[in-house]
């Protein structure tokens, strides 16, 4: 069974649930770098490909730590009166050079890969989520903060996997290396060069905890600033027609204005570091080349010595400037994983059961509803139904009419259990909803929505979202019982036209009936009608009537309408007001009645004959 209503609210209020940018503190922070560990469950199914990177990783490491040896070979050559030997020191030189190159590239391409790989991962896994996630999340985030996440965040995630971590570890492994080969060529020298560990290691570890809080703010910004903009161009004819061009341009404008002066501190955090870090590395290195060029002269070292703990002073110098400017990027990664994850570990309002019952002999139509409450997630002081109760047998047409805000569409919501009731229950075939799982039920109906949703392909493949494996044949069979045939016939390319962004290439009623065919087409046993026929003219809604009524004959349907021409043929009228069911008959019988339905048939009808 789901949880209930008001515990499903409070669960949706968890770390994933959104946050103004603004409000950046609310959010829960880490306080260190382990947030990475979270990458950890996606790394695991390609740990022979982790190993393997490894293992580049470490040869290049270990070659580059060689080469200083050979240098001083070489330089300490010059010395010796056999050609041959120096010869060999040259060969020698050039063959560690060669397979480091070897080593890097292979390095280079592993860890490449892995990162892509996991990163395809982590966007797909963080999509499928999203896709699943109930209405009552979407009313707290902004869809281009989410679409923010899975593409700026997991683009950063790649910089880090692919390139800032391999390069991390392996300038860590030159460290140490580094370290020990100076500590074997002076061990007075390496001691001169630790003493300046400590007030190197102090700014990292302060200015880091800095830029974190300020990577993380960063990217909130800019989580904002996509979602800004998202809803801004998904509306751009409503925005023109109401000449906001400029003003929504000047609100993104702000966000963006702030997404920069965000990231203008961390880039002044992060360079105040890498000023301090890199001055103290090489006024450390000065130091020491003045002492070993003191024991060059009082020949207590050799100049090969020297030059070889020179290398690796510098090796162990850019691998410190190095590992800071990492740093600040693992900082950045992991405000960018935190986001990730919180997507991730959303607890829905809405979610399946464990032990999930199947539908009755596949679903015969039969609905109930039993005193149902329900309130919306953002307005928990309204109720949006109030104790409804009402049966369905399976194959009956029930209309659902009323004012504006009765609660009609929201049958529809819980219906289909975008939302759970906050009390009572909802039943398909005596089975309450929450006790199946949500795909199971769905697959039973076929809606058509208000709004028609189209989607950016060709008006074929429109029709056939409602059922992809259905033939050319079949696809055009529902176009023309949705009164659609004809004009998509029409189209440049027929049924193969792409219909733009949105359907931004047809016309309302357009849209409505490729909607009403993808419906048809879906051929389930429960019909739901959201206003289907309100974007059409007089001759295509007669045309569609007779379709639904076609189609409806041996189906369970439900319609929605505020014209109540389209629904005095139903076997049964439900009227709703302020959440309420306050009359229910057929349209003689209410008409006969009086009241409310009386009352909106007559403005409807005589303003219809008055018209005419």
């Amino acid at each position: 069974m789901a949880a209930p209503a008001s515990q499903s609210q409070s669960q949706s209020q968890s770390p994933a649930a959104p946050s103004a940018p603004g409000a950046t503190e609310e959010r829960a922070k880490s306080k260190r770098i382990g947030s990475l560990r979270a990458l950890g469950p996606f790394l695991a199914p390609y740990t022979g490909m982790v190993a393997a990177a490894v293992a580049a990783l470490v040869l290049t490491a270990i070659v580059s730590l060689t080469l200083p040896l050979a240098v001083r070979r070489v330089v300490d050559g010059f010395e010796t009166e056999s050609t041959e030997l120096l010869d060999q020191y040259f060969l020698a030189a050039l063959a560690i050079a060669g397979l480091l190159a070897v080593g890097t590239g292979l390095r280079y391409y592993l860890v490449t890969r892995l990162g892509e790989r996991v990163i395809a991962d982590i966007r797909t896994a963080v999509f499928d989520r999203m896709i699943g996630m109930s209405p009552a999340f979407y009313e707290k985030i902004m869809t281009g903060e989410v679409l923010s996440r899975i593409t700026t965040d997991t683009t950063l995630l790649l910089s880090v996997i692919s390139s800032s971590v391999s390069v991390a570890l392996r300038n860590l492994l030159i460290l140490i290396g580094g370290l020990g080969l100076m500590m074997v060529t002076s061990p007075k020298l390496t001691g001169a060069v630790l003493l300046i560990v400590p007030a190197i290691i102090v700014p990292i570890v302060v200015l880091g905890r800095r830029l974190r809080a300020l990577s993380r703010e960063n990217q909130d910004w800019i989580a904002e600033s996509s979602g800004n903009a998202s809803e801004a161009l998904l509306s751009v004819q409503t925005v023109q027609a109401f000449t906001h061009e400029r003003a929504s341009a000047d609100q993104f404008g702000t966000v963006t204005e702030k997404s920069f002066d965000s990231a203008k501190k961390r880039i002044a955090t992060r360079a105040v570091m890498t000023v301090i870090v890199i001055a103290l590395v090489f006024a450390g290195i000065v130091g020491v080349l003045w002492t070993g060029a003191r024991d060059v002269r009082a020949e207590a070292m050799t100049i090969g010595e020297l030059i070889q703990f020179l290398i690796y002073a510098i090796m162990v110098a850019g691998s410190v400037g190095a590992l800071s400017e990492i740093w600040g990027e693992l900082q950045r990664a992991s405000g960018a994983t935190e986001r990730l994850v919180e997507l991730l570990h959303t607890v829905d309002s809405v979610a399946d059961p464990a032990g999930a019952r199947a539908l009755p002999q596949g679903g015969r139509g039969a609905i109930a509803f039993d005193a149902v409450r329900f309130t919306y997630p953002t307005r928990p002081d309204t109720a949006a139904l109030d104790g409804v109760s009402f049966t369905i047998r399976p194959g009956e047409t029930v209309a659902l009419v009323g004012p504006s805000g009765a609660g009609k569409s929201t049958i529809f919501q819980l219906l289909l259990r975008f939302y759970d009731p906050v009390s009572g229950r909802i039943t398909l075939d005596g089975v309450d909803l929450r006790e199946m799982q949500r795909a199971t039920f769905r697959a039973a109906m076929a809606l058509v929505p208000q709004d028609p949703v189209i989607f950016a392909a060709s008006a074929r493949e429109n029709i056939r979202f409602g059922r992809p494996d259905a033939t050319d044949a079949e696809v055009e069979e529902a176009a023309r019982a949705a009164a659609a045939h004809e004009f998509l016939t029409a189209l440049p390319q027929g049924y193969d036209t792409y219909v733009g962004e949105r359907g931004l290439m047809l016309s309302g009623g357009q849209k409505q009936r490729i909607a009403i065919a993808r419906s048809i087409l879906r051929d389930a046993p429960i019909l739901l009608l959201d206003e289907a026929t309100s974007a059409l003219d007089a001759e295509s809604e007669r045309l569609v009537q007779e379709a639904v009524t076609r189609l409806s004959a041996d189906r369970t349907t439900l319609i929605v309408a505020h014209r109540l021409a389209t629904v005095k043929q139903a076997d049964r009228i439900l009227v709703f007001e302020q959440g309420r069911i306050v009359a229910e008959g057929t349209h003689d019988s209410l008409v006969a009645q009086g009241g409310l339905y009386a009352r909106l048939a007559r403005l409807q009808f005589t303003e219809g004959l008055a018209a005419e």
